[in-house]
């Protein structure tokens, strides 16, 4: 892993406290044009991985984004995961629970989304929104929140080792002016004003208590089968190189392998010059 990777891991077991840690932050490079040629290899890497990881139907990969508003999932999930094929990839986006989710445990609605072997699920927001949203907003008491980051390890530990599932937890790291900045982008956009609502600046009001949240969540439940990242994102380019790079790096330390063909190959191709020989030959006397 490089240097600067090893900077944005949350070791297990480490206290987090987010204002140790630059949103602004951008590594080596200083602009997007520089960061790019990375990016891209970064991209068809994961593409070639990710059709790898198909064919052997062995490993899965589960990708979660987490952060505050205007912080750039969506953006990761158009940028970054853009060359996966659809057909070993979902993205899915956990919204307000509906009257039968909450008839059910909290994590009911977030299991038949698991990513199956071969396949790859995206997680825009997740099962993290229950010891975030939730505890903010005080949907459930304490004594309810606090138990579920316990019950969020033991799910991930269940998958990983169930379903040979690898995880890999993203949280998307903004300051409190880029993220008004953002905002004003959004107001003067007329493309994407349709993003904005009153609640994204009511939010804010609870800006220190949805990063006393997030800390938690970063310190509680980032383990050695399931790490976070905490990712500087106020620059787009620099979250996207740094994701892509994560990602792609996790893929390739699954040593995945080509499974061998369940055919005679040798048969299959003596028939196929044979047939073209015919062929050949029936268009020769045809002419």
């Amino acid at each position: 892993m490089s240097n600067y990777l090893k900077k944005l891991i949350v070791e297990p077991g480490s206290k987090i406290r987010l204002k140790h840690f630059d949103p602004g932050y951008h590594g080596k490079h200083e602009s997007h044009k520089s960061a790019l040629p990375e990016i891209e290899e970064n991209r068809q890497k994961m593409q070639e991985l990710q059709y790898l990881m198909y064919a052997e139907n062995k490993h899965s990969l589960l990708i979660v984004l987490q952060g505050l508003d205007a912080e750039g999932k969506d953006g990761v999930v158009r940028h970054v995961l853009t060359g996966m094929n659809p057909s070993g990839c979902i993205s899915v986006n956990f919204k307000q629970p509906t009257a039968e989710d909450l008839a059910h445990d909290f994590l009911w609605r977030v299991h038949p989304h698991v990513p199956a072997k071969g396949s790859v699920a995206i997680f825009n927001r997740s099962h993290y929104e229950d010891v975030l949203v939730a505890r903010v907003d005080g949907l459930v008491p304490e004594k309810v929140w606090s138990k579920r980051y316990d019950q969020i390890n033991d799910f991930e530990q269940l998958i990983s080792t169930k379903n040979n599932t690898a995880i890999l937890k993203f949280f998307l790291h903004i300051s409190k002016d880029e993220q008004l900045a953002r905002f004003k982008k959004r107001l003067d956009d007329p493309a994407r004003q349709w993003k904005i609502s009153e609640s994204d600046y009511k939010e804010r009001d609870y800006w220190g208590d949805y990063i006393e949240a997030f800390e938690n969540v970063l310190t509680k439940t980032s383990t050695k089968h399931a790490p976070w990242f905490i990712i500087p994102s106020n620059h787009k380019w620099f979250r996207n190189l740094s994701i892509s790079q994560i990602i792609a790096r996790q893929m390739e330390e699954m040593d995945m392998q080509f499974p061998k063909p369940t055919v005679n190959v040798g048969e299959i191709r003596r028939k196929y010059h044979q047939a073209a020989g015919e062929e050949k030959s029936n268009r020769s006397k045809k002419h």
